[in-house]
């Protein structure tokens, strides 16, 4: 951090200097809609694919760039997008999605496509622009200014009239060179720590496969599994009074997080025998849509019917044991092919009651948990290893970012 910290001084003290010669009074802010426009270019969908259609369900939050899209329109006329256009999302949730267009292709009117006008090309670059429109300040203008109770969407006035400054192209250069450099810092990081996700599960897999000397036996018969079930109208069961019982929604679960800490709602007492109570250590499954992702409680509370529960296993395995196993591919590959009768993938209690798994020895599966502990604590955890220095490296590129793209404005 001390390195990058002084190439940074390094780098700010040239573009200060810049300043001070090339714009010593400040510089002139326009609104966006002087530089730039929206797209009036059309593309047919014929000539569109995954590659290069660009949705607003494809396009990454946080500022994460795109994915491929999973929907392609197969008919129609829509906006057509050229290499160095900044691509925003336009309805609600926005969740910071934009892109500098690297190739050209279409997209619909959920997505803004901002082009620069061609007599403003030499006065701003078109990333120095992005990178002024993937500042917190923009968002966060964008969104006082929506327009829609249910699903918002971005006033395209307004955003025209958002104030960007305009230095010198020279300066727009060395800084756009600065935070390349971050971005570029950042996706070797995220490379690297793709890689040890694949080596954590590479030894989890490892760790995990057993051989017929070790007990195994189905996972009805070492604990006990069921159904949640809600109280209906639901709505009528909510409360925020202090004798509230907690009401666990897969919305309650933090990303990447293997407990369940807190919850949004509470639901009345009187609701509890509607629904399933379920006491801190004991497990919840997710059993529809993106099912078998397991879940360790820290609070009690109640459980909906989207969930299953797992309690009474302590005879048979222990608690971080279970998780690993439950989180294995092998078991997850188990529970997909026996959910996948039906159109759609559902877990029950059964099918997971059925699931044949290894029972090691106690200390067998001690072992095994030190093990896995400290690679996931490597891998995910935010206050050590890559993770942490990969949020140190957004944090450092947040702060230089603001502080880089702040000129005093010039009065003339």
């Amino acid at each position: 951090m001390k390195v990058q910290n002084k190439y940074m001084s390094n780098k700010q003290s040239r573009i200060e200097k810049l300043i001070s010669e090339l714009c010593p009074n400040g510089v002139e802010h326009r609104e966006l809609g002087n530089v730039s426009t929206y797209s009036k270019t059309r593309i047919s969908a014929a000539e569109l694919n995954n590659e290069n259609y660009v949705g607003v369900d494809n396009l990454l939050p946080d500022k994460q760039g795109i994915k491929k899209s999973n929907y392609v329109p197969i008919s129609g006329s829509l906006t057509r997008f050229e290499v160095g256009d900044i691509l925003v999302g336009n309805i609600r949730p926005y969740l910071k999605k934009i892109w500098r267009a690297v190739h050209y292709g279409g997209t619909n009117g959920d997505v803004l496509v901002i082009r620069i006008n061609d007599n403003y090309k030499e006065v701003i670059g078109s990333d120095f622009l992005y990178y002024l429109l993937s500042s917190d300040d923009f968002f966060a203008y964008d969104m006082q200014h929506a327009k829609g109770a249910k699903m918002p969407r971005g006033n395209k006035n307004a955003i025209l009239k958002y104030k960007i400054p305009l230095p010198p192209i020279a300066i727009q250069e060395e800084i756009v060179r600065v935070l390349d450099s971050f971005i570029e810092l950042e996706a070797e990081l995220e490379a690297e720590l793709e890689a040890r996700n694949r080596q954590y599960d590479h030894y989890r897999s490892r760790l995990l496969t057993f051989n017929e000397n070790i007990n195994w036996a189905k996972f009805g018969d070492s604990a006990k599994i069921a159904r949640g079930g809600s109280p209906r109208p639901i709505n009528n069961y909510f409360t925020e009074e202090e004798n509230g019982i907690n009401w666990i929604k897969i919305g309650d679960v933090e990303k990447g997080n293997k407990y369940i800490t807190k919850t949004a709602q509470k639901i009345k007492p009187e609701g509890v025998e509607k629904s399933r109570f379920i006491r801190k250590g004991d497990f919840v499954l997710s059993n529809s849509m993106s099912f078998g992702r397991p879940y360790i409680l820290k609070i009690d509370g109640c459980i909906h019917d989207g969930w299953l529960a797992i309690s009474d296993f302590s005879k048979t395995y222990i608690s971080d044991f279970l998780y690993h196993l439950l989180s294995s591919d092998a078991v997850y590959q188990m529970m997909r092919q026996k959910a996948s009768n039906g159109t759609v993938q559902n877990l029950n209690a059964e099918i997971v009651k059925s699931l044949l798994l290894p029972v090691p020895p106690i200390n067998q599966q001690e072992k095994i948990v030190k093990i896995l502990d400290k690679f996931e604590m490597l891998v995910n955890d935010i206050s050590v290893g890559l993770p942490a220095e990969l949020k140190a490296r957004r944090q450092q590129y947040e702060y230089y970012r603001n502080k880089l793209l702040t000129f005093n404005q010039y009065v003339g």
